[in-house]
């Protein structure tokens, strides 16, 4: 029973950086859950003797569990993957230790919607090297290739992300105005307004949950158009904190009905991700 108790108060020691690196191979915040149990049950029955570095030894645990899990997503996945918009981390208010872990080094989701169109081994060794600084000797065994193939996983994987990935502006009170200004046209109806705040090459990315409801599209006017639609949920707004950039919740009678995350380069929106699946939106509890 000691034992038991001592690996599972290793494995509680790192199980909130676990939970980062998942969330960042994956996406998903329910699947990123998922891969560290597993890790845990394979750490578990494997037992931690002989091991000098605990953390990077689980981190490699979950890597391959999610590797796998990457590996086996695509025959599952229903949804066009252009129109896939990956799980938000959400505050309300202020984040805990958790969401703090998972919202680290600002990865937004314009740069996780990047990540998904990457070939599994590729993601793999980006997020371990780029993002947790793992070394390509600790990697390549993950992805059954040698130290130089997988730094070059991670090269092509770097130039993917500097040429599809927009870069936010540094200052969050700046992004905020624009996103407030965004919200304030949108009650008003006001189309004009709407399309000032848009770059002209806008990305509006709707994620409803089905692949006949989900969409992309491009342009201000359209962008503007579309966000004219749902006028409707505009009084029901508020402003949030979706991984680490402003955002929006609407809870019509305080049941959520979308997230929205905004990205803003040269002061105005250059993308906007959308995550409107009921179901997915409560296994968030944003309640």
């Amino acid at each position: 029973m000691d034992d038991e108790q001592s690996l599972a108060g290793r494995f509680e020691e790192n199980r909130v950086h676990l939970r980062a690196v998942a969330y960042r191979m994956l996406g998903s915040l329910s699947e990123a859950d998922d891969a560290v149990q597993e890790a845990w049950l394979r750490f578990s029955r494997a037992g931690a003797g002989g091991v000098d570095n605990l953390g990077g030894w689980l981190t490699t645990i979950v890597a391959r569990v999610c590797l796998t899990m990457l590996r086996s997503r695509t025959s599952r996945r229903e949804d066009p993957l252009e129109a896939h918009v990956p799980d938000p981390v959400v505050s309300l208010d202020e984040a805990g230790p958790e969401q703090e872990a998972l919202l680290a080094d600002s990865v937004g989701l314009a740069l996780l919607v990047v990540l998904q169109t990457l070939a599994p081994a590729e993601r793999l060794a980006f997020v371990l090297h780029d993002m947790f600084a793992v070394p390509f000797e600790e990697i390549a065994p993950i992805v059954d290739r040698s130290p130089a193939a997988a730094r070059q996983l991670a090269s092509r994987a770097r130039r993917r992300v500097r040429g599809s990935a927009p870069v936010p502006d540094a200052d969050p009170a700046r992004q905020r105005a624009v996103v407030n200004a965004f919200l304030a046209a949108s009650r008003a109806g006001d189309f004009d307004a709407l399309v000032a705040v848009l770059d002209p090459d806008v990305v509006l990315r709707a994620d409803f949950g089905g692949k006949d409801l989900s969409s992309v599209i491009r342009g201000a006017r359209t962008v503007a158009g579309r966000a004219l639609m749902f006028q409707e949920y505009a009084p029901y707004a508020r402003p949030v904190t979706v991984n680490g950039a402003p955002g929006i919740l609407a809870d019509p009678e305080g049941r959520p009905f979308s997230v929205m995350a905004f990205t803003i380069t040269g002061g105005r929106i250059v993308q906007i991700d959308v995550l409107a699946d009921p179901e997915r939106l409560r296994r968030l509890d944003l309640v």
